[in-house]
């Protein structure tokens, strides 16, 4: 796995990452598994600047970073194309700065003798065996929200920075400082169109060197950034065609490959293992990740499409994927309870009479859900949640017949034993008294929580192309520089109904980038089919893993009865808590790994012990 990681103190630390190299220009950093071309560093003495990813930048502007370096301008270094960690030495101060989406997340811990950071928190755990704190990995799994327990980690005595936020170690201490607003001062779609069009085109051309290009081509978010590729360089472009899923996809991607230039349009059909959960029997094919990876779950699917990429291509390349595409250039209608909030009554109204006509609903059901999250605040509303964990477990419903929440509670959460949904509840509480920065939208709150969401499993995803083929994952509307000009949009105007994504429509129309076919399309494929035919096939798989035995149960964290009653559910061809199942599988997947395979994260120095 890739990782960084560092030491801040005195002379006496005994270890060091096991297999990691040095970073030129800063002592006690290292990276693990990570090419050299991919960790460049300029400086040195009392200022120094280090990247470690796929940075846009060159030689000469990271050296003309140098005076903001010393003058402690920190937002201003995460402002290059790409997606890369960020280390910077002003003097005696340290700056270790992450991505805005947790692709490159930061944990740290410190003694008396200094102060340790990582890429990875399971690195950090293994120096004394801190164990998974239970609390947070409830939290994860109840909420889908990473930032509701922001500094803790899945790991005891491992604290966690949260996206937008650095860790700043100097000889007074350590401490964590916002970089990014809670959120951005708001700009028009069409003013900001051709800010996103220029972000994202960049965004690509980092990524583009001598390495082979391959993308995924299917939605409207995945065909966009093969376009954008393919004006630079020949691209193999994959589409995932099973006949389960009933979709569009493939037609457009036909029609789209014959009309751009340099795409090289290759079909992948589906088989009767690429579903949802297969291979799940065998955890030893799946590679160890620092977090559950929900793309445990897909990775048949995934794995497929990457090996006709690995076959197609005379080497491992790039990949371009999607991921995020949704999360950036629309918005769900929670944005609605922000309207109302507002007083903007009128507008909600009208939003509310679309996307009730596309649910087959009534405005009035539409704004009757987004009315509680309206008359409270993010604070308020975890104390609300934290009352509700208290009470007792609820039956299942949709998520999408509850109202709208800040914090949804999930149905993972009524699987949990009362012990543990109490412990929530008390994390909960005392997370919301602490709560600082909150932001006044519900919308600029959520937006940032599945952008961490899917970073973090993006991560996942990354970690079984390279283990499998060697091939580079890239994800750029996960990107810094994507996000900010993207969400600088409000999302009653990204998500605007009757328009199928506003923002790259107006981005991209007259560009010659896209054919007008492609930024008129409204429609989107979806993988119910194939999660459900996993849900059916590979029930009893799920069953052992989830039943009594399991490490979740232990822990108190999934409960039998109503797990099963879910796959049951499934079986029958009924409507299920799929996202939960989702969640709960992956976090299991995680748990049986931290035991059964550990890794050797560090070994010693001076002859002292290693840490594994």
């Amino acid at each position: 796995m890739r990782w960084s990681a560092g030491w801040y103190g005195g002379t006496g630390h005994d270890r060091r990452p096991a297999g990691g190299r040095a970073v030129p220009g800063l002592d006690t950093t290292w990276t693990c598994d990570w090419p050299a071309g991919r960790v460049r560093c300029v400086g040195g003495g009392p200022a120094a600047l280090a990247v470690i990813g796929e940075c846009g930048a060159d030689e000469r502007r990271l050296h003309d970073a140098l005076p903001v370096v010393r003058a402690k301008g920190w937002r201003a270094l995460t402002r290059w194309p790409g997606s890369y960690l960020t280390l910077a030495r002003s003097g005696p101060d340290l700056a270790v700065i992450g991505d805005l989406a947790g692709q490159h997340p930061i944990y740290w811990r410190a003694d008396a003798a200094g102060t340790w950071w990582a890429s990875a928190a399971s690195a950090l755990a293994a120096l004394d065996g801190a164990p998974v704190d239970v609390t947070a990995l409830a939290a994860r799994l109840a909420f889908g929200q990473s930032d509701v327990l922001a500094e803790h980690s899945l790991f005891r005595t491992v604290r966690r920075v949260p996206p937008g936020h650095l860790l700043l170690i100097g000889p007074d201490g350590v401490r964590v400082e916002r970089y990014e607003p809670a959120a951005y001062p708001p700009a028009g779609l069409r003013q900001q169109a051709p800010v996103v069009r220029a972000a994202l085109a960049e965004a690509v051309a980092a990524r583009l060197d001598d390495r082979p290009v391959s993308a995924d081509f299917a939605g409207l978010d995945s065909t966009t950034l093969a376009c954008l590729a393919a004006q630079h360089t020949e691209v193999a472009a994959v589409t995932f065609a099973d006949a389960r899923l009933r979709d569009d996809d493939l037609a457009y991607a036909v029609r789209t490959a014959a009309t751009v230039p340099g795409l090289d349009h290759l079909t992948v059909p589906g088989a009767e293992d690429t579903v949802y959960y297969a291979g799940l029997d065998d955890l030893g094919r799946l590679p160890v990740t620092d977090a559950p990876n929900p793309y445990a779950v897909t990775a048949s699917i995934k794995r497929t499409v990457l090996a006709a990429v690995a076959e197609r291509t005379t080497e491992p390349g790039v990949h371009f994927t999607g991921a995020a595409g949704d999360a950036v250039l629309s918005a769900p209608s929670s944005y609605l309870a922000d309207l109302l909030r507002e007083g903007q009554r009128r507008r909600a109204w009208q939003h509310a009479l679309v996307h009730a006509r596309l649910r087959h609903s009534s405005a009035f059901a539409v704004l009757a859900r987004a009315k509680p999250a309206s008359r409270t605040d993010l604070a308020t509303a975890w104390r609300q949640t934290a009352a509700e964990l208290r009470r007792p477990a609820r039956d299942w419903v949709p998520q999408a017949q509850r109202p709208v929440a800040w914090t949804p509670l999930l149905a993972s959460a009524d699987w949990m034993t009362a012990d543990v949904r109490h412990h929530l509840a008390e994390a909960l509480e005392t997370a919301a008294g602490e709560l600082t920065d909150a932001p006044g939208r519900l919308a600029d709150w959520s937006d940032r929580q599945d952008l961490v969401r899917v970073g973090t499993n993006t991560a996942g995803w990354r970690e079984l192309a390279l283990a499998d083929h060697g091939i580079e994952l890239a994800a750029p509307f996960l990107d810094n520089e994507v996000i900010r000009a993207c969400l600088a949009v409000p999302a009653d105007q990204r998500g605007a109904p009757g328009r199928y994504k506003p923002l790259l429509e107006a981005a991209f129309t007259g560009s010659g980038v896209l054919p007008p076919f492609v930024l008129a399309r409204t429609t989107k494929g979806g993988f119910n089919a194939l999660a459900y035919a996993g849900l059916r096939g590979h029930a009893p798989v799920l069953r052992d893993l989830l039943g009594a035995p399991s490490r979740l149960a232990a822990l108190g964290l999934v409960t039998e009865e109503p797990v099963h009653a879910a796959l049951e559910r499934a079986a029958a061809g009924q409507p299920t808590a799929q996202g939960a199942l989702h969640l709960v599988v992956a976090a299991e997947v995680w748990l049986r790994q931290l035991a059964q395979a550990p890794v050797r994260w560090w070994e010693e120095v001076n002859g002292r012990v290693a840490a594994v």
